[in-house]
């Protein structure tokens, strides 16, 4: 049997997403068709696929749903969590640009966002763990590896460029390393900008790719770079895509905010089977 979803293509930093309201689905989506959703080829085409549905938590307005490429569902998606929140706003789920804050479910925990303005959204992240510097990956040619969870598990390597990475060949390979087992990792390098800026490259697990940006990748990457002394909060990552995210990092408490663009793409309607 087949149906018609409304559905709103987002990106926040080029991280691309399709955004489903949950009040459009009569019952949930299969892993195929989330992945045929997603496919760029085929589908409308997607970093990831979001639903947003009934909150569970008191005081929260809704609940956030990701799921990434592939169709497995995810943690946590800082850049989706941003295109969450404008999306709430849209659909009149959440306040609007400049009219204050909201409280969201999501996987991770009950996460705050806010539209400071059109297409500028600022979200909290759930506080860090895992962080573990000078880590030994035998696998890499790199001499620094540093490791922290921001919402999912990151692999972050200082580098002194990231386009002299091979991205392609040591993304799936040190994301499959066997101590980041069974989970795997996303892994990202870093390279210092200019003016203060930090550039990053992400291979992002579920993608299975690289990704124009990621928003967890970014903040574990700041709150590596301050632990390190190499950078202060906030800290300013510009993407591959060319976009800027600003980071929040509280040393004392593991509190992370995330600030970057969310943006709509188009709107539109999908034919699914099954």
């Amino acid at each position: 049997m087949s149906r018609t979803l409304p559905f709103t293509k987002m990106h926040g930093a080029g991280n691309d997403f399709v955004m489903l309201d949950g009040r459009d689905l009569d019952g949930p989506l299969g892993r195929g068709a989330i992945a045929a959703l997603c496919d760029r080829r085929t589908g409308v085409g997607g970093d990831g696929l979001i639903v947003v549905g009934p909150a569970d938590s008191a005081g929260a307005a809704f609940r956030m749903i990701y799921f990434n490429g592939d169709g497995g569902e995810a943690e946590m998606c800082g850049n989706g969590a941003r295109c969450t929140v404008a999306f709430a706003a849209d659909r009149g789920l959440a306040p609007g640009p400049g009219l204050g804050a909201c409280r969201f479910d999501t996987f991770g925990g009950v996460l705050e966002g806010r539209v400071l303005a059109p297409g500028d959204v600022e979200v909290s992240l759930p506080a860090w763990r895992d962080l573990e510097l000078d880590l030994a990956v035998p696998e890499s040619p790199w001499s620094a590896h540093h490791r922290c969870n921001t919402g999912v598990p990151h692999l972050v390597i200082p580098v002194p460029s990231v386009d002299a990475v091979d991205l392609a060949t040591w993304g799936p390979r040190l994301r499959h390393a066997a101590q980041f087992a069974p989970a795997g990792t996303n892994v990202n390098w870093i390279a210092p900008g200019r003016d203060g800026e930090w550039l990053l490259r992400t291979y992002e697990r579920g993608v299975e790719a690289e990704t124009l940006a990621c928003g967890t990748g970014a903040s574990a990457a700041a709150v590596i770079l301050c632990h390190l002394d190499r950078a202060r909060s906030p800290v300013t990552v510009r993407t591959r895509g060319g976009d800027r995210l600003v980071v929040g990092v509280d040393r004392a408490t593991g509190a992370l905010r995330l600030r970057g663009p969310a943006v709509t793409s188009f709107k539109g309607e999908v034919t699914i089977d099954g």
